[in-house]
């Protein structure tokens, strides 16, 4: 299984429909974000824990309709699969009159209407193509902290680097994607 850490995401998660056994490696790579971004909505370790669990259940069965599409990633449709659920518990749990789970205001906002879903779209398009055109170093640092929900010093362990060496990485992908943002927005 060595071979397969190296493959993208789109890839394992396509070679998953023939090989179900290989769906483990995407697990790995995302159970721990999905648990803070879960725990971070719901605000419960175990209810968090049953929501990411379906998550990944979701993303396998519907791994053949996975469709990529330019600017958008496997993280970003998988997120999205994550937050609908962490949704659809919450009102699961107001309809059965079960424990609270409280909702941060911004996600109920963000979740409330389809009037915010291209804008939101939009955005994420933005930052997805944004990032694309930074050199990789700088676009693995901003995706580990600010997409994967990393910490600098985790990041800097996973790196094998210093904290002092990935915060700098940070500020100076932060300033790199400040300038192609002000290329590309003033470009339109």
């Amino acid at each position: 299984m060595e071979k397969e850490h190296e493959l993208t995401d789109q890839e394992l998660l396509q070679l998953s429909l023939k090989r179900p056994a290989v769906f483990e490696v995407l697990v790995s790579r995302y159970e721990d974000a999905f648990l803070r971004k879960a725990n971070s909505v719901l605000h419960n370790n175990e209810d968090s824990e049953d929501v990411v669990q379906e998550t990944f259940t979701k993303i396998y069965l519907n791994a053949g309709r996975f469709q990529p599409q330019e600017g958008a990633s496997f993280s970003s449709w998988a997120y999205k699969i994550l937050i609908n659920t962490c949704y659809t518990f919450h009102q699961k749990r107001k309809k059965i009159g079960g424990k609270r789970v409280y909702l941060e205001d911004e996600m109920l906002y963000n979740l409330s209407g389809k009037e915010n879903e291209s804008k939101e779209m939009e955005i994420r398009d933005l930052a997805a193509s944004l990032l694309s055109n930074l050199p990789k170093n700088l676009s693995r640092v901003l995706h580990l902290h600010f997409i994967m929900g990393y910490k600098e010093q985790e990041i800097a362990d996973m790196e094998g680097e210093s904290l002092g060496a990935v915060k700098t990485r940070v500020f100076r992908a932060k300033q790199a994607l400040k300038k192609l943002y002000a290329v590309q927005v003033g470009g339109k």
